[in-house]
């Protein structure tokens, strides 16, 4: 197989398992609500050939060469589900999945408490070493 052939049967691969199908799963249907699993595909793959030439000083009958290869991997996971129920829809983040900034907004509140109390705590140490000895 040349290698031109090799990259064309792994690129026919991966649109295969890269087509919306499976980044927008089967609707689950529980109850009165119907759950859309969502998943994040991710794909990678390369390939190379070579060649090569008798040198001009080189006897050997065995010198020469080819060469091809190709590799590829895919990655599914799950990123979100899609909840409707009674007319209403949600998103909701698979487990593990939220990004980042989700993750700075939840952490905002405990922020802002930290830096609160250090600012306190300077104030009291700003004021007892303003106030004179008796």
């Amino acid at each position: 197989m040349q290698p031109s052939d090799l990259l064309n049967v792994l690129a026919a691969q991966v649109r295969d398992i890269a087509k919306s199908e499976t980044v927008i799963g089967e609707p689950i249907v529980l109850a009165d609500a119907t759950i859309v699993p969502v998943t994040r595909v991710m794909v990678g793959f390369g390939g190379g050939s070579g060649s090569g030439e008798t040198d001009e000083g080189e006897k050997s009958p065995k010198a020469g060469g080819t060469g091809g290869g190709g590799g590829g991997g895919v990655r599914i996971e799950p990123a979100a589900f899609i909840v409707m129920q009674a007319g209403h829809v949600t998103v909701l983040a698979a487990p593990g999945k939220r990004g980042a900034l989700a993750e700075v907004f939840e952490q905002v509140p405990d922020l802002i408490e930290k830096i609160m109390s250090k600012q306190q705590q300077q104030a009291k140490q700003k004021g007892t070493e303003s106030e004179p000895e008796a």
